[in-house]
Parts: C-alpha cells; structure tokens; sequence
C-alpha cells in the first residue's frame, strides 16, 4: 500500500522546511509532496489569501489521492490549515494528520500580540533577518538551520495569513475529524495554550510532546518528528489494510 504524505509548511516560511522529512520519507520509499502556500516560496510577493491556501492543501489532497492513502501533516500556520481541511464540510480523501505546533486557536490578546511582534520584527533594519539566523543557529541543528529561510521569507504575507486565520472555524471543523489524528508540540511552545481543548474536540487524537524543544519542533529534533511520520504511515497501513480485509467482495 502506497501511502502519500502531503506537507504544509508554516507562515512565512516556505516548503523547504520539510526538506529534512521529505529525504527521511524517500529514503523509506514513500512519496511525498511540500507544497507552497499563496504568497510563500515560489509565489513569493503574491498576496495570501486564507480561500487560496485552503485550496491550495484541498488540492494537493485531491491529486495525492489518486496514488494511495494520503496523510496531511502540517506546521504551525499549515497545521491549523490541514485541520480545517481535514475536517471541512466535504473534505478530501485524507487518511491520517499529523498536526504540529498548532494546538492554539487564533483569536483574540494572544493573536493581537504575535501580530504586534511580527510588525515589530519587520521593522528592525533587514526586516530582523540578522536575528532570526542567529536564533536558527543558537537552536536548530546543523543539518536543518538552512531549510527554513532556503525558500524566502515571506514578510509580507505575514500580518494578512495572522489576520485571516481567525475567519477559520476550528472548532466546527475539529469535531468532524474522525481520521487518526497526531497533535505534536515543542515542551516550550507557546501554542500549547489551548491544547487541552483540542484534545477535548478531538478525543481520538494523541498527543506527543517532545522535551526540551521549541516551537521549531520539525527542524529542531528532526529525528524525532520522522519517527512520529513513520508511526502515522504504519498506523494508516494497517488500518487501510484491516478495512480491504473486512470490507466484503462485491456480488455482481
């Protein structure tokens, strides 16, 4: 059984911060594709749109699909973003999703204060790129420091993505979620916040949070994050194959 795993990448970075799990995935054999987002990577200087990201991931579902069982894994921004998908009125075909660094809902005082800070890293000289490197470096890994900034950064879709998360109805779409679910947090993340309450939409969900790590959970214990990739992809074979077997041949 083929299964295909579709990323989706946080804000203002790009699809080259998988580039760690899409080699760990090729080495394994299993396809998979990173997608950009509007207004990231290759359509850098775009302008984001929250219906054309939606539909971007709805898409890229669709197609995954034709090959095999799909599982969406997504990051901050993207993670949000996969869940809404996934739990959407009339979802595409999606098998599993990892969800990573997202368990917050973004609303209110705690959205109001990562814009202000955003706006304010925007306007240092070079946008703050002196010190998000040395923030990279101080944190992540040698072999994944370059992934996140090897698309662009997207600063200027940055404050319209934030802004437009909120029209999202994650509750709604939480509880329509009935596929293997995997919540991954950084011990130091500050989108924990509402991570209770995820899990209470989402009462099948695991939860797996990784000690001593921050919100760059993908790229700042790599290793750990593709052993939770493996586990999803076993978990949907084999509940993929259970199905094939219990499922009775048709009586033409």
């Amino acid at each position: 059984m083929n299964v295909q795993v579709v990323f989706v990448h946080g804000i203002r970075t790009s699809r080259t911060m998988w580039l760690s799990q899409e080699a760990h995935l090729e080495e394994r054999g299993i396809r998979s594709v990173a997608i950009d987002l509007p207004g990231h990577g290759a359509t850098l200087g775009d302008p984001f749109a929250i219906e054309k990201a939606l539909a971007a991931v709805d898409r890229a579902v669709r197609t995954a699909a034709v090959d095999g069982p799909v599982l969406l894994v997504g990051h901050s921004m993207g993670g949000l973003l996969a869940l809404s998908v996934a739990g959407s009125e009339e979802p595409p075909p999606v098998a599993g999703v990892v969800a990573a660094s997202c368990t917050a809902f973004p609303r209110g005082a705690a959205l109001r204060t990562y814009r202000l800070l955003a706006s304010a890293m925007n306007a240092l000289p070079g946008r703050g790129s002196w010190l998000t490197k040395r923030v990279l470096a101080a944190t992540l890994p040698v072999e994944t420091r370059e992934h996140f900034g090897a698309g662009g950064y997207a600063y200027d879709a940055q404050d319209a993505a934030l802004s437009s998360l909120v029209s999202l109805d994650l509750t709604a779409s939480l509880t329509r979620i009935g596929v293997p679910l995997w919540y991954v947090n950084g011990q130091w993340d500050q989108l924990r916040v509402n991570e209770a309450q995820f899990l209470r939409l989402t009462p099948h969900a695991e939860l797996i949070v990784v000690p001593r790590t921050t919100h760059l959970v993908t790229a700042m214990r790599p290793g750990i994050f593709n052993a939770v990739l493996d586990l999803a992809v076993a978990s949907i074979v084999t509940r993929e194959s259970e199905g094939a077997i219990s499922r009775p041949e048709p009586d033409y």
